[in-house]
This record gives C-alpha cells, sequence and structure tokens, in this order.
C-alpha cells in the first residue's frame, strides 16, 4: 500500500538504518547508564535515531520543512498526554499534602492482607478502570495508594505495579467509556458492543491468569503467619497528618466525574484542586511545616504551600525513612523528565510515518500473512512494534488498522477479529515500552521503572499470545456472514 505523501519509497535498507541505529543506541544506553537510562540517555538516543530518519528523508526528496511539518504533527498528537502529566503532577503533589494518599494508605494497610495483596491490587484496579474507561485515572489514584500500601507491607513494588497495570489496563480496555475501546472498532469498521464482546475471548482468560499468578507469588513469598510491623509507619502518619474517612472524598469525587464522562484533563485538574482545598482545611500544620517560612502570616503560608505543591516535589519528613522516600514526590516538575521522553519518541516516530518507513515495515509484514494466523500475528507484531517505534498507542491502532482492514475484508473475516488484535496489542503493550506515552506515564506516576514492573504485567504479557493462538487454530475467528452484508448495504442505503 503505498503513501501518497511519500516522494520516493525508503529502500529495504533505509528502513533498517534508523531502526537498527535505535535498538543499538538504546542497547548502549541501558549498558552505560543502567536504571537511568530514561533519565536523558534514551531521550538522545530517540534524537539521534530521528536524525538519521531526516538524513534518508531528505535522501528521498523530502524538504526540511515536509519533515519538521510531520514531526510538529507527531509530537502534537501526544499533546493531551503531557498536559495530563503535568496536572497528575499537581494531583499527587496535592493529594500527598492533604493526607488523602497518607489516609488512602493508612486504611489500606488495615484492611488489606499481604497475602492476597497482589492478586486483590489487581482487581480493585481492574473495577475502579472498567467504571472510569481510564487506565491513566486509575494508576494515578489509586495506584499510588497500592504502592504506598506494599510499601508499607514490604511487598515487592514491580509485582505491585504490574498488578496495577494489569487491572487497569483490563478495565480500560473493556470500559465502553475508554478511548481506545472507542477507537479500535471505528477504524475496524464494527461497533462498540459488538468489539467489546469479542474481546472477552482474550481478555478474561488473560486475566484469569493473570489474577492466579499473584496470587501464587503471594502464597509462595509471603510467609504464613507472618507479620509485617505496621505500628511505625501507621504512627508516622498519624503523626503528620490528619487521617479522616472525609478525605477520601476528592478521589471519590474523580472516579464520579470520569464515571459521568467529564474528559481526564478536567477532572483530574479539579482533583488536584481540590487537594489543595482540604490541605488548607484539615492539614495546616502540615503545609506550614512544609513551607517553613516564619516571615509569612498563616494565610499567605497556607497558599504558598498549595502553590508549591503543585508545582514541585513535596517533602516529606516524618522522620520515617521508608515513608518519607514514598511521599515525597509530585509536582508538575517532576514530570519533566517524562515529558521530555514523550516528545523525543514522538519526533523520531513522526519522522519514520512522514518517510513512509512505518508503511513499508507494514507492507513486508503483510507479505508474510499468507494465512488467518499468520495475519493476526502480523496484525499484532505491527501494532507491537509501531508503539515501539512511534510512541504512542493511538498510532498503533490507527495505522494497523487503516492498513490491515482491506486484507482481512479480502478474507471475509469479521472486522470485529481485527479490532480485537489492534486492542489486544496496540493497547496492551503500550505500557511496557518505557519511551511510549503510556510506559512513560506509568513509570513516572507509580514511581517504578518500566523495566522492573515489565515481567509481572501479566494481563499485558498472556494477552497478546492468547490471540495469536486463537488466530491460528481458528478459534473464535468469525467470518463475515451474508446477513452482516446484507445489514451493512441496508445501512449504507438508508444513509
Amino acid at each position: 500500500m503505498p503513501n501518497p505523501d511519500v516522494k520516493r519509497e525508503p529502500t529495504i535498507l533505509q528502513t533498517i538504518i534508523p531502526i537498527s541505529l535505535l535498538i543499538g543506541l538504546l542497547a548502549c544506553s541501558v549498558y552505560l547508564f543502567g536504571a537511568d537510562s530514561s533519565y536523558g540517555p534514551n531521550q538522545i538516543a530517540l534524537i539521534l535515531a530521528a536524525g538519521m530518519g531526516i538524513i534518508i528523508g531528505i535522501r528521498n526528496g523530502f524538504t526540511w520543512k515536509e519533515l519538521e511539518a510531520g514531526i510538529v504533527h507527531s509530537i502534537s498528537l501526544s499533546m493531551g498526554a503531557i498536559l495530563i502529566l503535568l496536572v497528575v503532577g499537581s494531583l499527587i503533589g496535592t493529594w500527598i499534602l492533604s493526607g488523602i494518599v497518607p489516609t488512602m494508605i493508612y486504611y489500606g494497610l488495615i484492611i488489606l492482607s499481604p497475602t492476597f495483596f497482589y492478586p486483590l491490587a489487581a482487581i480493585i484496579c481492574a473495577i475502579v478502570a472498567l467504571a472510569t474507561g481510564s487506565s491513566w485515572t486509575t494508576a494515578s489514584t489509586i495506584g499510588i495508594a497500592l504502592i504506598g500500601i506494599a510499601t508499607a507491607l514490604q511487598l515487592n513494588l514491580a509485582i505491585t505495579a504490574g498488578a496495577i497495570i494489569s487491572g487497569s489496563y483490563f478495565g480500560d480496555k473493556l470500559s465502553p467509556l475508554s478511548d481506545t475501546t472507542n477507537l479500535a472498532p471505528a477504524i475496524a469498521g464494527t461497533d462498540l458492543i459488538t468489539h467489546i464482546r469479542h474481546m472477552l475471548w482474550t481478555t478474561l482468560p488473560s486475566m484469569a491468569i493473570a489474577i492466579i499468578l499473584y496470587l501464587i507469588i503471594g502464597l509462595f513469598t509471603i510467609k504464613s503467619g507472618e507479620l509485617v510491623q505496621l505500628k511505625p509507619f501507621l504512627d508516622a502518619i498519624n503523626g503528620s497528618f490528619n487521617v479522616h474517612w472525609y478525605l477520601l472524598i476528592p478521589p471519590a469525587l474523580v472516579i464520579l466525574m470520569v464515571i459521568k464522562k467529564m474528559p481526564a484533563l478536567p477532572a483530574l485538574l479539579i482533583g488536584a484542586l481540590l487537594g489543595g482545598l482540604f490541605a488548607v482545611f484539615f492539614q495546616q500544620e502540615a503545609i506550614l511545616k512544609y513551607v517553613a517560612d516564619a516571615d509569612l502570616n498563616r494565610p499567605v503560608a497556607l497558599l504558598k504551600g498549595v502553590w508549591m505543591a503543585m508545582f514541585t516535589e513535596y517533602r516529606s519528613e516524618t522522620g520515617h525513612a521508608a515513608l518519607d522516600e514514598l511521599l515525597s514526590r509530585g509536582g508538575m516538575s517532576s514530570m519533566l523528565n517524562t515529558i521530555w521522553l514523550i516528545v523525543s519518541a514522538m519526533m523520531f516516530g513522526g519522522v519514520m510515518e512522514k518517510t513512509g518507513i512505518l508503511t513499508r515495515i507494514a507492507n513486508i509484514v503483510l507479505g508474510f500473512a499468507n494465512s488467518t494466523g499468520k495475519l493476526v500475528l502480523s496484525t499484532l507484531a505491527t501494532c507491537a512494534g509501531i508503539n515501539v517505534i512511534a510512541g504512542d498507542q493511538y498510532i498503533s491502532i490507527v495505522i494497523p488498522g487503516r492498513m490491515y482492514r482491506a486484507e482481512f475484508e479480502k478474507r471475509r473475516l469479521h472486522p470485529k477479529n481485527l479490532s480485537r488484535c489492534l486492542e489486544d496489542s496496540g493497547t496492551l503493550t503500550s505500557p511496557l515500552i518505557p519511551w511510549n506515552t503510556c510506559g512513560a506515564f506509568m513509570a513516572a506516576a507509580l514511581g517504578v521503572p518500566t523495566y522492573l514492573y515489565l515481567p509481572f504485567a501479566f494481563l499485558n504479557l498472556l494477552n497478546p499470545p492468547i490471540s495469536i493462538f486463537y488466530g491460528f487454530t481458528g478459534f473464535s475467528m468469525d467470518k463475515i456472514k451474508d446477513s452482516d452484508v446484507a445489514e451493512e448495504s441496508e445501512d449504507l442505503q438508508a444513509a
């Protein structure tokens, strides 16, 4: 499928060079900088690889202005995610300052059992994400509290983050309120309800296996009857914050607003402002200690404290080392490195799309798909590959959806098969890529690097192989019926 915007189609060698360069640079970045590779080195790798793509584009007849326009367009697609990241930074800051996060942690420690914590974390996040349609909102609200509880219970934070992401993406994937759940069927040519029902075949088994795995991990890593000494942790929270049930009102309101279909950005911004308001009313001593400026009168100091929490990291000084490390975070400034990573990734993705390299890769993959199983495998691989190359889950759904739709129709495979594939890979592999908007967001919100939680995001890892298995066995791969064609023709005539 030729790209009409491409001046000259890239050769195989030109397709391989920038991707190989990126892989090589990222490997060097991890080798040289280890866990700090996402704090600058990966960004440089993405920009240098984009530079190679630009050289190839100019060699093939593009002007710098045209390539620049492609980069700007690609970055513009991530602006929604960038704005949400900034607001989430403020929300984390004000929710810690107001005692909302400490209160959620406090009650969670009392209620949740260490042995069953991992499966319960996945189930809780699944329910919230199903109700809100947003994995990001779930991770940045309930997820933060669960990370805090896991810290106090001395549980593995990587496994906890994996369980949070598995549950969040289960709910996001099946919720009619989710943007990707609406986008996939629209691109594939089917309706929302049919799409959700068809996804149950792959998503429910994946989630069931994930919960069993989390349960097994809990049973075998937490000794029977083992007691975690929580009193110092609980005392530290009580000593620094006023803990009350009504501090849970802002999270409940944010979830309610999203359920009522308010967009995530204004809902989270309102949540951040509510956090600041609750801090002024219920945590005045904590604010004054945070500001530490005796020259300011009380009202001005309170205003300054809330303002600080929204733009810079909140510094916890409870005297409990683990709690201070957990609560010293937040503010818009804490998200700037993540935004740098996203912009760099979208720059590379924009160059790859504008020069036709992405299209060339997809066409090569399509030539391999001479059976239903291989077509499904090719679709899933293309979605995952674009998540790696372009760094955005929406692009990983839209481009493969456009490219493979005709092939699915040609083989009389129902469009719901394509829409399911788009979500089984495009949606679910996105948080597993450190420089993808979703991977960068999850790592920043939960405070756990992507490479640490990746092995434990069981739903995200299991769903694509199950989808591939169905493709090769033909199980649930429904064909287009004559009645479907007739109904579609009637709908077109009516339109």
